[in-house]
């Protein structure tokens, strides 16, 4: 008779689930438009297929978003489920974040053990960066559970011996390009090591297999741009931050070979257009300490220690008038940075003087709001060197488990090693662990010296991180003895306490006396595991030292939640409890007034209006659900529509108006519009100026601006 095979509940695992949903989801009512740049591209996609299958920005699929439509697509079957609110276009990320927890923890439990999938779980979940990005409707959320996905995929091929599963695998690896291109494939190396070492396959089924498994890899990656370059340019929208209207283009340029050379394109006058909303105001980068904090980075720079209330600094407001900038001309509040052309003449596309290669030279450490680290924070990713991600810019974000992930990895792979077997054999379990190594080392590699990129992209360390991490932790306790006469004894004690000295900088950067905390927890769990006599008692010294190493990024992690926090640019971090007012990327707000003035005089014309950028269009498509042309797109200056091509939308009676936001990025249109165009008094809509310049912690659509009325009579 065969036997049932009983289930069992492990509800430790089932705690850890809840942890999650409430980290990942509490207070997301307080979204406000979350990313109001892909929420504007949400309420375009739900209005028609067309709009749906390629990303278009706007209703009337001129332009479409600067990444591929796959997550977007989960977050437009929601909005059209539930409505568009920030709560539903996040939801999908939630529910992804929430699996990825329950992912990681079915791949490390059947070939370690259930406390070690337990410490994986919980690590994952508390890592701080997972926390901010689960709360927003950027990719990258969405992107680790496909990643996870593919890879839980490849374990089961190999351990159940289906070559099937390792096509689809990698045929994943393909569908998460189309999340976020050429960062899919950055786990490549682990894959096909681990498929390398893992596969009991003889050697010519081996190659089979895999030429199988690439091929299906191409052919999810390429599908859809192939598609869509080869459908004709009149029939699709303009593919956002691509100079030559190609996705192609777009994943080897600006999200491919820029991310790591240096942004040289789609660089306008700020670098706006991620909308931030929280329950106390729009906070920067909040995971970056305030300014003039102390933040001696390893490798990196010394600045002043804070003073007054931890948090406090530049919320990433517009400087008040006379403040100069860095980088800029003259010290009116929201000038434009002076630009410099970047990639040689014939270009034209223009680069804050200041900025070279991702960040902005000068300007103090801390919480970099509009200084160095770019627009809210935006680029605030450290120096360049090996020990860039245990800096103070991306530290706090993704590494306070880092040092006793590596050290855990040494003791892991020493416990499992099999002396019977040859040097160069390796066991399932080491196999494992090399799969986890292979993940974390080409991507900390690639962020180490890479020169365009987020804070929040971050969170591809975070899962190997976490399963070495958890791995690790169980094979350091069970390889401790007190007496330390083997090597492997050392690594549990080392762990503690550079783990512990790292969590304690890092803490003190926005604290003053709370690192002491820190540090005595630390050394209690490191006491008690030493004057312990069994086995009971030093379970429960390891307890107390897990613990200590896990409250402060639990703190980090905490602090999305209790703010409210959506934001365009994620963040965890104590500022975001201390931050206040709107500003930073923007808090997706349109002037109501305006809205209403556009909508009663649009007539039969196909756009409520144009402007130079998606940062300004954005909140007016979400509010109305209207058709709003963003001319350059992103940040103002894709070459998406031309002069002429503008007049004929004009004489045609398509465009009746074009609101000026002072960042252009087309200065021939805007130069053409503001010579020829009626300007509207902001009077007749309830407005209190009718000009305005923004700078880079700004919007416009928000009471700014000048509105220009058009007309075929003006079109010669």
């Amino acid at each position: 008779m065969k036997k049932i095979k009983q289930w069992t509940v492990d509800w430790w695992f089932i705690g850890i689930l809840i942890l999650a949903a409430f980290l990942y989801a509490w207070n997301i009512w307080e979204a406000g438009n979350a990313n109001d740049y892909y929420t504007a591209a949400i309420t375009s996609m739900i209005q028609s297929w067309h709009n749906f299958w390629y990303g278009a920005f706007d209703p009337a699929g001129f332009i479409t978003v600067d990444k591929p439509p796959v997550a977007l697509w989960f977050m437009a079957i929601s909005a059209k489920i539930f409505g568009v609110h920030g709560w539903s276009v996040v939801l999908p990320s939630i529910l992804f974040g929430i699996g990825s927890v329950a992912l990681i923890y079915n791949m490390i439990k059947p070939r370690f053990n259930i406390w070690a999938a337990r410490l994986t779980a919980l690590a994952l979940t508390l890592t701080p960066i997972v926390v901010a990005d689960s709360r927003t409707n950027n990719m990258d959320a969405t992107l680790q559970f496909f990643l996870l996905l593919a890879s839980w995929c490849l374990m089961k091929a190999i351990s159940n011996r289906k070559p099937w599963l390792v096509v689809v695998s990698f045929a994943l690896i393909g569908v998460s390009f189309n999340i976020k291109m050429l960062q899919a494939f950055m786990i490549l190396p682990a894959l096909l090591l681990f498929f390398w070492l893992a596969s009991n396959q003889k050697l010519w089924r081996r190659l089979g297999t895999l030429a199988i498994a690439l091929v299906a890899m191409a052919v999810t990656t390429l599908a859809w741009p192939i598609q869509v370059d080869s459908t004709a340019t009149s029939q699709r929208p303009y593919v956002g931050s691509s100079e030559t209207n190609s996705e192609l283009e777009l994943a080897f340029g600006y999200n491919g070979t820029e991310r790591l050379l240096g942004q040289t394109t789609g660089t306008g006058a700020a670098f706006p257009g991620m909308g931030t909303k929280s329950k106390t105001g729009s906070t920067g980068t909040a995971g970056t300490p305030p300014t003039g904090a102390k933040g001696t980075a390893p490798g990196g720079t010394t600045a002043r220690k804070p003073t007054g209330t931890p948090g406090a600094g530049n919320t990433g407001k517009t400087p008040p008038a006379g403040t100069k900038m860095p980088g800029t001309k003259t010290g009116a509040a929201g000038k434009q940075p002076a630009v410099t052309t970047e990639r040689g003449a014939g270009t034209g596309r223009k680069m804050p003087a200041n900025f070279k290669k991702g960040t902005f030279k000068g300007g103090t450490r801390g919480r970099q709001g509009s200084q160095r680290g770019g627009a809210g924070g935006a680029f605030s990713i450290g120096t360049v060197g090996p020990l860039r991600l245990l800096q103070s810019d991306l530290g706090p974000q993704i590494s306070w488990l880092l040092p006793a992930a590596i050290i855990g990895f040494i003791s892991a792979f020493a416990y499992y090693l099999d002396r019977k077997r040859k040097w160069y054999q390796t066991t399932i379990q080491q196999n494992h662990l090399l799969f986890w190594l292979g993940w974390l080392i080409p991507v900390a590699g690639f962020f180490s010296i890479a020169s365009f990129f987020h804070p929040y992209y971050m969170i591809m360390l975070a899962p190997p991180i976490a399963a070495l991490f958890g791995i690790g932790t169980v094979t350091m306790f069970k390889q401790f003895k007190t007496d330390l006469k083997h090597w492997q004894a050392w690594l549990l004690p080392i762990a503690i306490v550079v783990t512990t000295g790292l969590q304690a900088w890092y803490v003190s950067l926005y604290y003053q006396w709370q690192p002491f905390l820190v540090i005595a927890a630390g050394l209690l769990g490191l006491i008690l595991l030493f004057i312990g006599r069994t086995k009971a008692w030093r379970k429960t010294a390891l307890g107390v030292a897990i613990a200590a190493i896990m409250a402060a990024p639990a703190f980090w992690s905490l602090t999305p939640t209790i703010a409210g926090s959506s934001a365009g640019i994620p963040s965890a971090g104590p500022s975001l409890l201390s931050s206040s007012g709107n500003g930073g990327l923007g808090n997706g707000t349109a002037d109501s007034g305006l809205l209403k003035y556009v909508e009663k005089h649009q007539g039969n014309a196909k756009y409520l209006f144009a402007t130079s950028n998606a940062s300004t269009a954005a909140p007016y498509i979400i509010k109305s659900g209207k058709a709003v042309m963003a001319i350059g797109g992103f940040n103002g200056t894709d070459p998406a529509i031309t002069l002429k091509q503008f007049k004929a939308l004009v004489k045609k009676g398509d465009m009746k108006y074009y609101l000026s936001s002072g960042r252009s990025g087309n200065s021939k249109i805007e130069a053409w519009v503001t010579k020829v165009g009626k300007k509207v008094a902001a009077s007749q809509y309830g407005g209190t100026s009718s000009s305005s310049t923004q700078g880079f912690g700004s919007r416009g659509g928000m009471g700014g601006g000048t509105l220009y009325e058009l007309d075929a009579s003006m079109v010669k």
